[in-house]
């Protein structure tokens, strides 16, 4: 008998094809392969003519989608119909969740197979896994595929009937979202807190003591003084800048504060209390899709996308159970595996005495029932997987957060010390705190937010001589020092998913998407790991604000998600569902038709800023992006604000800057003496620059440069101009081959080239000034390659192979490369000083 299995992704059918026996043919469907048309060329003519066509999804016949199979997925559809032609049974292995069920329902749906079929699932690709999903094939789950379908349409009526009111009202070419909207909502909220807060400066002292008769030193922080607790910044108001309750703490100044040192520094210094702790600690839960995506954000920097991406590959080669999950559950399997990992790496006294087991299980009914881990019976060693890069970063992640679950806890000393300085009837009291791990337990394994555990353990303690009430210490050193209250900090990645898992906003397989989109969408800019509202997220999230508040309200969203889980569940009825959020009396159809003659498109272009300083200017957005207007001496004066500006950036002064540049662009700031042609100093979407000559027909592209980062327009001359339009600027002749070399500004900054090659100009180097010699010696240095890897030894070549041997140092850490291969260096070892006996011991090891 003949088998066709049909999996999604080409990765995972290499992978079970090698646990199927014989006279099994496994293909993929390369994901969905059909799905509701994405543009008008793809609906079929017989459809064109009906209302709902460029919706995809017949409203008005219970919400009968109209599915096509796209001009991308006709060649898979065409060979999975010839080889089912020569099988004798389909078994549809796609994944167990929503869109798992529904792209098998889709193959049903196309291919009409006219012989058994069968669904076989499993949340990992081992052997045992595969063939005992084989010898336990269901029928499709019509309750998952529902509610999927229904998420998609819901989606879809979401976006397409809200976005073209966007575009009609503030920019073609806008999005909203049922849960993009929400998340964008989050990112705006955070930034207007932000533009709203008011920091302020306060003071403490830290003092350098030793005990007395002792040589150790120890640090302590001023917290009271004559009793009374210092001002922090937790007693500050927000939005005021000012204490909260300014009688119940004493708030230094500067000047107190440096009055309060002179007076101490001749205090007695004495112990009046010792508080000694212990507490046990108990390790995470095994990761979900949510916390996997936040930690590897935090450890490693990746975003949500990427971090899905790289763990879709480690399931699909059958590393780790399925990536989208919201169950913290292990299974004996599992739990068996990983207190076998804990004894044979760590030894019994690592292992804690019971089984531990986390049965937490989010809303959503959609995804697998068990926490992502390593998949099988026995734990394959992330140094024995033959793994690279991200993919080995992330299943060490896996493999130390599985294995620390049944981990004994940490046990952990605090010890807080109070000491008094008294003098002059002033008494300050100063706290030291102390920190030992008496037992580390699980943290040998693994520390939330650190790569390296054993030097997290180092880095954690914190030791204090012994003290007891009534010990005398001795002033080394008195200090005092400022601080500033900081605004909320903003959305990272991991942030923002922790919120949308927070609210009930989306499920775990949608949290990358959404992240995803805002940015793709011009919503959110990434800046580093944190994520900035840009203009247009503004204008839509207070237009929506006004008008739609339920698409930007998380509850709303949230009790929508509760319906599509209903629906997973055979509770809800899906069509009910779509009727009321779409076609009720207070659905969507109904809002936007009753909501689209009142929105203003002027208003809805204005920004709502929380910002002082502002009246008489108007911050909008327009078809060319954000632009500042006000009017003067009867006259409307606009300008663009540049790309890299973002609403937090916006004060008066840089408006009434770039405006002042706007209204003086006809003058010019003085006269090129080699051409005699006017010099301009103008302002555009891409900041301030200056340009020589007008725009003419004769000459519709005149030389324009832009100001060098951290110049201001009010520091432009004629001089200095004139020197950015001599960019890029010939230094001479290359010492070896008489090319010219020349110096300038491009997309990446400044710059020097010589005969094709560019090398960046450094910050302590200035473009303007740097001379021949020095641009050469920037030339002459090795270039870090494409991947970020650079030279840090040769070794020269390999004794056996002949192949050059060098000691690199690149993204994730230092390796050796012979040849073509590279071969991460051993943990432990300093680059610096491997040798060529070593690297041949580990070429060797390596095969």
């Amino acid at each position: 008998m003949k088998s066709l299995v049909i999996v999604e992704s080409p990765t995972k059918t290499k992978t079970i094809k090698k646990y199927l026996p014989d006279g099994y043919v496994v293909d993929s469907s390369m994901g969905h392969i059909r799905d509701l048309p994405s543009s008008a060329k793809e609906i079929p003519a017989k459809y064109k003519k009906e209302s709902w066509s460029n919706l995809g999804i017949n409203v008005d016949d219970r919400f009968d989608p109209l599915y096509v199979v796209p001009s991308s997925k006709k060649k898979v559809v065409t060979k999975l119909k010839k080889l089912l032609k020569d099988a004798d049974e389909l078994i549809l292995a796609t994944d167990e969740d929503r869109e798992g069920e529904a792209i098998s329902w889709h193959l049903m749906e196309v291919l009409k197979p006219k012989i058994p079929v069968k669904r076989m699932a499993f949340r990992e690709i081992t052997k045992e896994a595969v063939l005992n999903a084989l010898e336990n094939t269901r029928d499709i789950d019509m309750n998952l595929v529902h509610a999927q379908e229904t998420r998609r349409i819901l989606d879809r009526l979401a976006g397409y009937t809200v976005s073209p009111l966007l575009w009609k009202k503030i920019s073609p070419g806008l999005s909203a979202g049922r849960v993009q909207s929400v998340a964008v909502e989050f990112l705006v909220e955070r930034e207007r807190e932000r533009m709203k807060f008011k920091s302020a400066t306060y003071y403490d002292l830290k003092a350098q003591l030793h005990k007395e008769a002792e040589t150790d030193q120890f640090e302590a922080d001023l917290t009271h003084l004559n009793e009374k607790r210092l001002a922090s910044g937790k007693d500050f108001d927000e939005n005021t800048g000012k204490l909260k309750k300014p009688d119940s703490v004493v708030l230094l100044d500067e000047d107190k504060a440096s009055a309060l040192v002179d007076d101490l520094k001749s205090a007695s210094w004495s112990v009046i209390n010792v508080d000694v702790k212990t507490q046990k600690r108990n390790p995470a839960p095994p990761f979900i899709t949510s916390t996997l995506q936040q930690e590897a954000n935090r450890k490693f920097g990746f975003s949500a996308r990427d971090t899905m991406s790289v763990a879709q590959k480690l399931y699909e080669k059958g590393f780790i159970t399925y990536m989208r999950t919201d169950s913290t559950r292990l299974s004996g399997q599992a739990i068996g595996a990983a207190r076998d990992a804990v004894t044979e790496e760590y030894g019994e006294d690592y292992l804690f005495e019971r089984v531990r087991n986390y049965n937490k299980k989010g809303k959503s009914a959609q995804e697998a029932h068990e926490a992502i881990r390593p998949s099988g019976s026995r734990f394959v060693k992330p140094d024995k997987a033959g793994l690279r890069d991200r993919e080995f970063k992330l299943y060490d992640l896996i493999w130390k957060r599985t294995i620390a679950t049944q981990m004994a806890e940490a046990e952990l000393e605090f010890t807080n010390v109070t000491i008094r300085a008294t003098n002059n009837g002033t008494d300050a009291d100063f706290r030291a705190g102390g920190k030992k791990i008496l037992f580390p337990g699980y943290f040998r394994a693994y520390v939330e937010g650190s790569d390296d555990p054993e030097a997290a353990l180092e880095n954690q303690e914190k030791f204090l001589p012994a003290m007891t009430e009534g010990d005398a210490t001795a002033l080394d050193d008195l200090n005092f020092v400022s601080h500033e209250t900081k605004p909320p900090a903003r959305f990272t990645e991991a942030t923002l998913v922790k919120e949308l898992e927070k609210r009930g906003v989306g499920r775990p397989s949608t949290y990358a998407s959404i992240i995803s989109t805002i940015q793709n969408r011009g919503y959110a800019k990434s800046e580093g790991k944190t994520l900035i509202p840009t203009f247009t997220a503004f204008a839509v999230s207070t237009l929506l604000e006004k008008h739609f508040p339920d698409l930007v309200d998380s509850d709303f969203t949230s009790e929508l998600e509760d319906k599509l889980d209903a629906v997973a569940e055979g509770n809800q009825d899906p069509v009910k569902y779509l009727e009321d959020y779409y076609k009720g009396d207070n659905g969507l159809k109904a809002k936007v038709d009753t909501q689209e003659d009142k929105i203003d498109p002027q208003e809805a272009k204005l920004l709502d800023l929380p910002l002082e300083g502002l009246e008489g200017i108007k911050v909008a957005v327009g078809r060319f992006g954000p632009y500042a207007r006000m009017e003067k001496n009867g006259e409307e004066v606009t300008t663009s604000l540049p790309n890299d500006m973002d609403p937090s950036d916006i004060s008066s002064d840089k408006l009434e800057e770039l405006i002042k540049i706007s209204e003086e662009q006809d003058k010019p700031i003085g006269e090129d003496p080699e051409s005699g042609e006017p010099v301009f100093l103008l302002s555009g979407r891409y900041g301030p620059y200056v340009q020589r000559g007008e725009v003419t027909e004769e000459n519709k592209k005149p030389k324009r440069v832009s100001l060098l980062k951290g110049m201001e327009p009010k520091d432009v001359d004629l001089d200095l101009a004139l020197q950015l339009l001599e960019l890029p600027r010939p230094l001479g002749k290359h010492p070896e081959d008489d090319k010219v070399v020349k110096a300038g500004v491009g997309r990446y900054g400044p710059f020097v080239v010589h005969d094709g090659k560019f090398k960046s100009i450094p910050k302590s180097d200035s473009v303007l000034d740097i001379e021949l010699d020095r641009a050469v010696e920037l030339l002459n240095q090795k270039s870090k390659s494409r991947r970020g890897s650079n030279e840090i030894k040769d070794l020269g070549k390999h004794p056996e192979t002949d192949k050059q041997v060098r000691v690199m140092t690149g993204r994730y850490g230092p390796y050796i490369k012979h040849g073509k291969k590279n071969i991460s260096l051993p943990k432990g070892e300093t680059p610096e000083d491997f040798t060529m006996d070593k690297a041949v011991e580990l070429i060797k090891e390596k095969g």
